[in-house]
């Protein structure tokens, strides 16, 4: 009887020991995870605060338009505020709007509004231009009688503001210094949305 005890006691004590170890094992994961998560958490913020960053301006850039004619990021400064479409030739959404975008331009233009345009798939997806999509945007300005720019992207993309843009058309707002403003516009608009979002910028600015 008293070995059987002596047993269920040196049983106890192994369990008891093996509780403790695992439980410092624990507190070392758990230690280590804060930490882990305490690192994380301070990369995540430090690249917000980079995207933030670059999110604020497009940048120095030199981007041709289809005609070949050079932009930098100096096109803003004549005007308050600068709508930046950015479309595809193959969109029918964005080819349909583009008519309205240029009355849009041309009602407002006094008001130091302008409107430029980018073609996304101008650039394949390893920075090469693509001469078919260049020649389509060519053709759709004639027949649709734009006169603001179509530009092609170069590789500085405006500040990465034009990376990873999967959902078009989309329009943002840029001031005279290149400085990102406003809200982002996602899909198409009619001329009279367009002319309302356009005086809500403008407002918003000036407050």
């Amino acid at each position: 009887m008293k070995v059987r005890k002596n047993k269920y006691y040196a049983l106890f004590l192994t369990g008891l020991c093996c509780l403790t170890i695992l439980g410092g094992c624990a507190s070392d994961k758990k230690e280590s995870s804060e930490k882990k998560e305490e690192l994380q958490s301070e990369e995540e913020q430090s690249a917000d605060t980079d995207a933030d960053a670059e999110a604020k301006s497009v940048g120095e850039f030199s981007m041709q338009d289809v005609n070949g004619e050079t932009y930098t990021e100096d096109m803003f400064a004549d005007y308050d505020l600068t709508m930046v479409n950015v479309f595809a030739t193959w969109c029918t959404p964005c080819i349909n709007e583009i008519p309205d975008l240029q009355k849009l331009w041309e009602e407002m233009e006094d008001q130091g509004i302008c409107v430029t345009g980018i073609v996304l798939d101008s650039i394949d997806s390893l920075g090469n231009v693509d001469e078919d999509a260049v020649e389509k945007a060519k053709v759709l300005a004639e027949q649709t009688g734009v006169t603001y720019p179509f530009l092609i992207p170069d590789e500085s993309n405006m500040n990465g503001r034009l990376t990873g843009i999967t959902a078009i058309p989309e329009t943002f707002f840029v001031d005279k210094e290149g400085n990102i403003v406003g809200e982002t516009y996602s899909g198409s608009r009619s001329l009279e949305q367009w002319r309302s979002v356009v005086e809500t910028e403008l407002k918003g600015m000036k407050q």
